[in-house]
């Protein structure tokens, strides 16, 4: 059976100028990403993986090129048109984990739902009693560790129920138990809501636990196995 495309590039292509010439970060990259499938995009530093991650979620835009997500051609609308489809279907996870300092852990999950106008607080404390962090809701940032921190930021992905997940080294300021907890985590979550996750990742181990691996080599791609 076919499965809808969540996601669909086709001839991207990203240059960068400056005084000694232009780069090429993307070269003439296409790919599909269907609905529920889990993309590991893996290469080299340098080799374009967070660039196209970035310009799959129109958080950037390309030199050249196309990339549809959700059946919506990105570049066709203006930056607010895209923030408000990321709000309606976008979850991401960084390895930076990029919570906000000043809100607690309860109001860093609510605060997606409440940028989209929905109800928050409720949803907000059951995603975090999913992820084992409920006796941790009025804690700040930095009071968590590396581990409960990256729980939180995958509550707060997963409390809008996204379509799709764009995650970028996920456990990549981790340690080893830690990272191992995260991605069990979160692709048990994936496949209770029947995401769509596209993930940047160094890791084999954690590429391996995706349907389809991406490798990059100089802002192309290099092998795409069935």
């Amino acid at each position: 059976m076919n499965l809808p495309c969540s996601i669909e590039v086709k001839n991207l292509c990203q240059h960068v100028s400056d005084a000694t010439g232009t780069l090429t970060i993307l070269d003439n990259v296409s790919l599909t990403a269907r609905a529920g499938e889990a993309l590991a995009i893996t290469g080299a530093s340098g080799s374009g993986k967070s660039t196209l991650l970035g310009l799959m979620a129109g958080l950037d835009v390309p030199s050249s090129g196309t990339v549809s997500l959700m059946g919506q051609s990105l570049f066709d609308l203006d930056e607010e048109g895209r923030a408000a489809l990321r709000a309606r279907h976008v979850g991401f996870v960084f390895q930076s984990f990029q919570l906000l300092p000043n809100l607690t852990a309860l109001e860093n999950v609510m605060l997606p739902l409440e940028l989209a106008g929905r109800p928050a607080e409720q949803a907000a404390r059951q995603m975090l009693e999913r992820v084992g962090l409920s006796a941790r809701a009025s804690h700040y940032p930095k009071t968590l560790s590396g581990g409960e921190q990256q729980r939180v930021s995958l509550a707060r992905a997963f409390v809008v129920r996204p379509n799709v997940l764009f995650a970028d080294e996920p456990t990549g300021s981790l340690d080893e138990q830690n990272g191992q907890k995260i991605i069990e985590l979160m692709f048990a979550l994936l496949k209770e809501q029947g995401a769509t996750l596209v993930m940047v990742t160094h890791d084999p181990a954690v590429a391996a636990r995706c349907d389809r691996e991406l490798r990059l080599h100089a802002g192309s791609i290099e092998a795409l196995p069935a």
